[in-house]
């Protein structure tokens, strides 16, 4: 609507809203568009807060932005607090269950009307849960796997997961998730930022195990131990040359540095070689005609 509103020539003269806070309930972001608007010729009307086109009509405008922004954040508090009330009393506050489970319908027993949902085993799911989880602890055919091998596996055999390709990263999310053993933790992230909360947030949440805590525990020493050392990027000051630039021509996915020859030799590698099989992406390591920047 923004890109619509400021083309040249402008298709329309106005934006009309019931209210500012259907517009934006960002004060800052409100006066930046609303000022792009003008310069394009367009003006914001709102139904119910009508104001002029004078000084103290943008003092009013601004104001009542700033109690819309403070409005708003107070509802997210007060949401936030009664969607850790419901977590704490083992209800499921609403989101997408895990890989492996599904919602039902519960009575919750308050006394208020209505009903809740608790998470359950999904068990066509629930199946490939326990195979991720076995396929890494005791591999197929006597080799151990690894996730990046477990996901190729899958998608060899035609395999997905609810709809799409498995990926390295797909399997491990299975196998770091806490819910598999019995335990669903909520409020880890900060929806905002999508940074991780401080555990004493976190919240616990009692659920239906897919597999036994000592099966999960097992998988978390073995990660442990196939862990290397991580060393964070450094892409500004890197003596590599083209990290962070480089992209797959064929899929278009970033380019990983790996080694050879014991870390003999460098290679530029796609990612999605890398996360999840050699033929789903055919540009081969050292290729340079494949590397884009």
């Amino acid at each position: 609507m923004i890109a619509a509103a400021t083309a040249k020539p402008s298709p329309f003269e106005a934006i009309v809203v019931h209210s500012l806070s259907r517009f934006f309930r960002d004060h800052v972001e409100l006066a930046l568009y609303e000022r792009k608007l003008k310069k394009a010729g367009v003006k914001l009307v709102s139904i119910t807060q009508q104001t002029g086109d004078d000084t103290s009509g943008e003092l009013a405008r601004s104001m009542f932005a700033l109690f819309d922004e403070y409005q708003s954040k107070e509802n997210a508090k007060h949401t936030l607090r009664a969607m850790q009330e419901n977590a704490r009393q083992g209800f499921w506050n609403g989101s997408r269950p895990p890989f492996g489970y599904c919602t039902v319908t519960v009575e919750h027993g308050s006394g208020k009307a209505g009903t809740k949902k608790k998470l359950a085993i999904d068990e066509a799911e629930a199946g490939l849960v326990r195979k991720v989880f076995d396929l890494y602890l005791h591999g197929l055919h006597g080799e151990t796997m690894g996730a990046k091998n477990i996901a190729a596996h899958f998608n060899s055999a035609g395999i997905v997961v609810r709809g799409q390709r498995w990926s390295r990263n797909r399997v491990h999310r299975i196998l770091t998730e806490t819910a598999y053993m019995g335990t669903y933790l909520f409020n880890q992230v900060n929806v905002r930022t999508g940074t991780v909360k401080p555990r004493e947030e976190w919240i616990p949440m009692t659920v239906p195990a897919i597999v036994p805590a000592e099966v999960f525990e097992a998988v978390a020493g073995l990660r442990r131990e196939r862990s290397p050392e991580v060393t964070p990027p450094r892409v500004v000051n890197s003596p590599t040359l083209l990290t962070g630039l480089l992209r797959c021509a064929n899929c278009g996915a970033s380019m990983t540095l790996i080694t050879g020859k014991g870390g003999k030799y460098r290679y530029y590698k796609c990612n999605t070689r890398v996360a999840q099989h050699a033929q789903a992406c055919m540009n081969r390591p050292g290729n340079r005609g494949g590397w884009l920047v």
